[in-house]
């Protein structure tokens, strides 16, 4: 295994004696790093979420899995993806040491668990091959995403993985490694920050680019939101008059309300004759 750069003696020292000013400074400094560091595997996040996208239409599910920081963006991500763009939560799942429920407790300790990830991916999700589980490990050698993940390819379930050091152990055990190289971080060791606002940005960018694949996104808007508030149906009651300028805001906000959202709505219309 090549140095772990997570583990890298800060490039900033003496921070105690900064001023705010120059705390703030330093770190964005650093926090501009990541973009580009992400730009440099493009290539290999595109390899990933074209397997994603080919487990899904053939009727697969999609795991993220992690424990610490990782876990819990994929977590957040699961969170948001399914009211965002309507998808079935069953498709777009998170697996997270510890178990989900327990998000918002300090569970480090499960990190090291090497038989929790595999299980719950077996016995409580009934992983298959024809789902696909990514990892998400700063390190690139957590005890309990790297078992999970050699599991999976014992297995012949197609996995990939996120991770912020070169030549990591996790690439070894799955199909698609990404390996963003972030570098020290500004506090040594403390992977929440640039290595943890990497995999935010990744986490975003495959969810989100696997939705407009997938349909749930018609030229840049959420079609298929699901109406969790006033400011969703509100939205789409705006985007629907946008695309069908005929027809009165109040006509289709009760349009979409009664059929459950925008897509539905439009296409009950047309059956309609109406658009």
């Amino acid at each position: 295994m090549a140095v772990r750069m997570t583990e890298q003696p800060s490039l900033y020292d003496h921070l105690e004696k900064k001023s705010v000013a120059e705390l703030l400074r330093d770190i964005n400094t650093e926090d501009k790093k990541v973009p580009l560091a992400i730009e440099a595997v493009l290539p290999d996040i595109e390899r990933l979420v074209n397997a994603i996208e080919a487990q899904i239409r053939a009727g697969g599910r999609f795991f993220w899995l992690g424990a610490g920081t990782g876990g819990k963006l994929g977590v957040l991500d699961v969170l948001e993806v399914p009211n965002t763009y309507g998808v079935d939560p069953e498709i777009w799942q998170a697996v997270l040491a510890g178990g989900n429920e327990n998000l918002v407790l300090d569970l480090e300790e499960a990190e090291d668990d090497t038989e929790e990830g595999w299980r719950t991916l077996s016995e409580t999700h009934h992983v298959t091959p024809k789902d696909i589980v990514v990892g998400i490990s700063a390190s690139g050698c957590t005890p309990y995403v790297m078992a999970a993940m050699k599991a999976c390819k014992e297995h012949g379930i197609p996995c990939g993985s996120i991770c912020n050091n070169p030549d990591s152990p996790i690439s070894h055990y799955v199909d698609y490694p990404i390996e963003i190289v972030m570098g020290p971080e500004f506090i040594t060791g403390s992977t929440r920050m640039k290595s943890g606002t990497s995999q935010k940005l990744l986490c975003d960018m495959i969810s989100t680019t696997l939705m407009v694949r997938l349909g749930r996104v018609e030229g840049n808007r959420m079609v298929c939101a699901n109406l969790i508030n006033n400011k969703v149906v509100d939205r789409l009651t705006r985007t629907m008059v946008e695309r069908n300028p005929q027809l009165e805001y109040g006509f289709c906000e009760e349009v979409i309300k009664k059929c459950g959202g925008l897509k539905k709505a439009e296409q009950y219309l047309h059956e309609q004759g109406v658009i």
